[in-house]
């Protein structure tokens, strides 16, 4: 297994659930964005995107299908629910959620704010700053009375939802938290798995 990766990226998802399964696996760091300063990367991934991910004949690269697919791969299934479970449906749902609803206004503060900041952007970022915010509601919700997304345990819904929310601390946006939220966010962030993963890389330098 091989994952290219920058520090604080959404390739954080990857690393940080092989950190928690204990597979072995070759990391290459790579600075952000690797399409503008790593172009050799292109000849790998012609998206230029991180993660990319290999494991013999299998290319991927995107971070909660990465996720998956390390996860059914543990003998133990300690991340995954099975499709039986009551909570299955919930637990694909937070795991889509994690980048179709919360980390895609991010991607937008991040452009306008930190990589492209010219003056008359800084009302978008704002306004996809508060989108994000306003998209965390039914996550504050369920927050108020779980400790974590599903099955009453730590799962890969948290590492994918998890991200987004390490990512709007990177972002400076969480201030606007709700308490629960922030908490929720501190219990992943003791995680001694995340706490290695994020040791690998520099931070993103916002």
């Amino acid at each position: 297994m091989k994952l290219w990766h920058c520090g604080g990226a959404r390739s954080l998802r990857p690393l940080w659930t092989l950190e928690e399964l204990g597979f072995d696996y070759e990391l290459v760091v790579l600075p952000f964005p690797p399409r503008v300063f790593d172009r050799d990367f292109l000849r790998i991934n012609s998206l230029g995107t991180v993660p990319y991910f290999t494991h013999d004949s299998v290319e991927m690269t995107e971070s909660v299908a990465i996720c998956q697919y390390l996860a059914e791969r543990d003998p133990a299934r300690a991340l995954t629910v099975a499709s039986e479970h009551r909570e299955y449906a919930a637990y694909l749902n937070w795991l889509h959620q994690a980048d179709a609803t919360l980390t895609f206004p991010q991607t937008l503060v991040l452009r306008y704010t930190y990589l492209e900041p010219e003056p008359d952007r800084t009302a978008i970022a704002e306004d996809y700053a508060r989108w994000f915010i306003a998209r965390l509601r039914r996550l504050d919700a369920h927050l108020e009375t779980h400790e974590y997304l599903v099955d009453e345990r730590f799962t890969l819904a948290d590492i994918a939802v998890g991200y987004a929310l390490y990512l709007g601390r990177s972002l400076k946006l969480d201030d606007r938290y709700q308490p629960q939220t922030r908490d929720y966010l501190e219990r992943l962030l003791a995680r001694p798995a995340l706490q290695r993963a994020d040791a690998m890389a520099p931070a993103l330098d916002l």
